[in-house]
């Protein structure tokens, strides 16, 4: 059998932007995309993400290439996850809960070329390339408009190259679309936080993605034509694969630009949803909203991000939603670890199945292997629901690695395995349950922040001594970040805790900004001189719940 080896019509790269050229096939009369009054069909879809890739290249976009998105879940930024790597180029799409500061730090460091900037996010984006250092090539500025837009003076417009309609109506639908030369290709890169000391820029494969997309789809059990509504933002781990797996099933996407618990549940109603995604926070909100009345019809719920409180689950079950929880990293592309359902567990009490459904789970079928590990020897845990251990994982979406930081690359990726950082213990019937996460990630809404960030800013304040930043729970995000600060001794006018909010806010997102300061005379250290974390939590936990942040 040494006689045979690969060639073209057996190694073809794989790629996930091939579901939509076969979705237009399949599809091409169904709905791709419902957004207010449109209503695209597969068809048009496909021809509108040519029309873009092709203007792409006429702007001078080249392979590997970064173009980025600022965008909510509108039409535009579905397309361009097709259309940008369609191009050639790799597709970056930036959280917009980010401040100027960090936005102007991220399009600097991934070398942006060209930026699609929704109109509602133009102060933000201009003010962040004014931060830009001098002399530096700034990208090129796209505007998506909407329906709902305003006018807008010439002095803001003239910043702009053209908007994105414009280049649907101007691009070529017979465009040639560019395959990855190798499926090892970068098609994403989207940073892990809005950190500013060394942003974290995660690359992805075309082949990686592929095997995330098709995995996903298999794991949660998506059928067919299923009807999906878009609450988990698009930014965020690029929608945990999700726009390319709708092609690949001919969903119907039903984009939002915001949402709260009464849009959700209208639009549930309104275009007989079967699936979503969200954050624990999204559950919580569906299951403590007046209009969370029983659902006519069932509706699955994909959740991930954080660890869902069993009572949520509870409560969100009862209203007729069939929840599905699992775990990944902006590292794996999407869920790589799903807590897959037995049936003979649907025989449990509902209190017992709520707990079940709690933990994250095993690894999903296209993961090569899930383990729970002692990081420093790197020796499996015990099985036995109690043993702490680093999460390690092994499977072809993990990440390329880190954008320009090869330290971090290798630190993460070593023997063969991808060290998550994140905390948890395996349970005796194999299945994992996150405990914690190490370097004190506070998970506020879905959205990860370092703590180490925020204490960086509290540290400028001129009158504070020492500073700490652990999660306290909150009733409406899961967690937010609670501040534990001592005053420096010759302080002649102690800050108030308002004081101290509104210093953090001038200089940190408003997501990562405090929304508790208690201040100590003293923090808690151990001998050796190094604050103790976890004293700090058990008293932030004795705060109770906070109900005060969504506001």
């Amino acid at each position: 059998m040494e006689d045979l080896k690969p060639t073209s019509a057996n190694s073809s790269p794989l790629t996930p932007l091939g579901f939509l050229e076969r979705a237009a096939t399949v599809y091409g009369d169904c709905p791709s995309v419902i957004y207010n009054g449109t209503t695209y069909t597969w068809s048009e879809t496909h021809l509108r993400c040519l029309r873009v890739a092709s203007s792409l290249v006429s702007f001078g976009i080249k392979r590997t290439q970064v173009v980025s998105v600022v965008a909510p879940n509108v039409p535009a930024m579905y397309e361009l996850h097709f259309a940008i790597p369609m191009a050639g180029a790799v597709l970056n799409t930036i959280n917009l809960r980010l401040d100027a500061r960090t936005i102007s730090i991220l399009l600097h460091h991934s070398e942006s070329k060209l930026i699609f900037v929704d109109y509602q996010s133009i102060p933000v984006i201009l003010e962040a390339l004014s931060l830009f250092p001098k002399n530096s090539e700034k990208p090129i500025l796209v505007l998506i408009t909407d329906d709902d837009e305003s006018e807008f003076p010439a002095s803001i417009t003239s910043n702009f190259y053209t908007t994105y309609e414009d280049m649907v109506q101007k691009g070529d639908p017979g465009f040639k679309w560019i395959r990855p030369r190798s499926e090892f290709d970068p098609v994403t890169m989207n940073y892990t936080s809005g950190t500013t000391s060394s942003p974290k820029g995660v690359v992805h494969s075309h082949r990686g993605i592929f095997i995330v997309t098709l995995d996903s789809l298999i794991e949660w059990a998506v059928p067919k034509q299923p009807v999906y509504l878009w609450t988990l933002p698009m930014f965020h781990a690029n929608g945990w694969s999700y726009p390319w797996g709708m092609s690949a099933v001919g969903g119907t996407n039903i984009c939002l630009r915001k949402f709260d618990a009464k849009v959700i549940y209208s639009a549930l109603r309104k275009h007989n949803v079967t699936h979503m995604c969200g954050a624990p926070v999204v559950l919580n909100m569906l299951s403590n909203s007046p209009d969370g009345k029983p659902l006519q019809n069932p509706v699955h719920i994909l959740t991930a991000g954080a660890p869902p409180p069993a009572a949520i689950l509870y409560r969100t079950e009862e209203l007729g939603f069939i929840v599905s929880h699992g775990y990944g990293l902006t590292e794996t592309g999407g869920l790589v670890v799903c807590c897959s359902w037995k049936k003979n567990w649907n025989k449990l009490p509902a209190e017992e199945k709520a707990r079940l459904k709690s933990r994250q789970g095993v690894k999903t079928i296209g993961m090569t292997d899930v383990d729970v590990v002692d990081p420093e020897s790197g020796v499996s845990v015990k099985r036995d629901g109690q043993t702490l251990g680093e999460v390690v994982l092994r499977g072809g979406c993990v990440m390329l690695g880190y954008l320009k930081d090869q330290k971090a690359t290798s630190k993460s990726l070593r023997d063969g395995w991808f060290y998550t950082g994140d905390v948890a213990v395996m349970h005796p019937d194999g299945y994992l349950e996150i405990k914690d996460r190490s370097k004190d990630v506070i998970i506020s809404g879905g959205e990860n922040l370092s703590s180490v960030e925020v204490e960086s800013v509290l540290y400028t304040h001129p009158a504070v001594n020492e500073a700490a930043v652990v999660a306290r729970p909150d009733e409406f995000w899961g967690e937010t970040p609670c501040a534990f600060v001592s005053l420096k001794a010759n302080t002649k006018q102690k800050p108030t805790e308002k004081e101290i909010i509104e210093f953090c806010r001038s200089k940190l997102p408003r997501y990562m900004v405090p929304k508790t300061v208690v201040f100590k005379e003293e923090l808690p250290k151990t001998s050796t001189g190094k604050i103790q974390k976890f004293v700090l939590r058990d008293m932030a936990k004795a705060l109770g719940t906070s109900r005060m942040s969504r506001l």
